[in-house]
């Protein structure tokens, strides 16, 4: 696991220090990721590095950031030119909830995100419920999956604050030992190959994943109806042997309206062309294709140098 990391590490240093000679010749695009530790940064280092090695004219260089809720607003004020947005959060941005309509496209569907819960193999908790008053840590506070704790607990009559003792974390890749150490009860997640719970996994003693029963998941989805049933397949982590049923949503590479067309076509291009290695590279990126984005997608919410390209391959509804 160290290996793996000290790896991420060189392959995000290598891509920040770039020949400024070479530079001059690269059309720069800065991609918002989130903390260290968590999905984000992972993938949106993968992504640039296809995008980099599939089109030369291109440099996209990514940035941690605090996540979602903090990568929406440096969209909307030119800070960033893309930036990686958990469905729940892009649902809130692009519907006025608690907020005004942001303006904002979208890339490409990255992957969906099942919600679950981990803890250690040997605890004693099996429910959901069984953890209402315990410390849970359910991510970075800017994080997106925050969010979607909230409306999956909400959907099930729990409040994330006052029914749970939650810890809300300045890095997301410090949850894992928190369990371990007893520190937290449970760590909150979602998705394939998501870090934290690949840590988990490969411990010892080991881990369980909690998800919502079928009851519950059909009233989440009676009260919160953009959230989707999800699986998360069998052996998505080490010594998983049964799919794990839950909910959740699509999440988006998105980009400020006001980048040049021409720019976000090339984009989308060197990112389809690179699919398939991406895919090889990165297990939860084989839901990254075009196909998906021109199905679930609506052409309005395109960014338009994207649909142009998948009106070039024929794959927008």
């Amino acid at each position: 696991m160290l290996l793996a990391i000290a790896r991420i590490a060189v392959a995000t240093l290598c891509l920040a220090v770039i020949d400024p000679a070479q530079a001059q010749d690269r059309t720069i695009v800065t991609l918002g990721t989130a903390t260290p530790g968590g999905g984000f940064p992972v993938y949106g280092d993968a992504v640039a590095r296809i995008i980099n090695e599939t089109d030369p004219t291109l440099l996209v260089q990514p940035r941690n950031t605090k996540g979602s809720a903090e990568n929406i607003p440096l969209l909307e004020a030119g800070a960033l030119d893309m930036a990686l947005v958990q469905g729940e959060a892009a649902f809130e941005a692009m519907n006025d909830i608690g907020r005004p309509p942001a303006n904002l496209k979208i890339l490409a569907a990255m992957y969906t995100t099942p919600g679950m819960f981990v803890v250690r193999a040997d605890s004693a908790h099996r429910s959901i419920r069984d953890l209402v008053g315990h410390k849970v840590a359910f991510g970075a506070r800017g994080s997106g999956l925050v969010i979607l704790a909230r409306y999956v607990l909400d959907g099930m009559g729990l409040d994330m604050d006052r029914d749970f003792q939650a810890i809300y974390l300045d890095r997301a890749g410090d949850g894992p030992a928190m369990v371990l150490d007893g520190r937290a009860a449970a760590l909150w997640g979602g998705g394939r190959a998501w870090p934290g719970f690949t840590v988990m996994a490969n411990s010892q003693p080991g881990a369980r994943f909690i998800t919502p029963s079928a009851e519950d998941i059909a009233g989440i989805r009676a009260k919160h109806r953009f959230l989707s049933s999800l699986v998360v397949p069998a052996d998505s982590y080490p010594k998983q042997d049964r799919d794990l049923n839950s909910v959740g949503s699509w999440s988006y590479i998105m980009m400020r309206p006001t980048l040049a067309d021409d720019v976000a076509y090339r984009v989308a291009r060197a990112l389809h062309r690179g699919e398939d290695d991406l895919a090889r590279r990165l297990p939860q990126a084989q839901e990254t294709t075009a196909a998906n984005t021109g199905v679930i997608v609506p052409r309005s919410e395109l960014h338009p140098g994207v649909a142009r390209y998948l009106d070039e391959v024929r794959l927008l509804r």
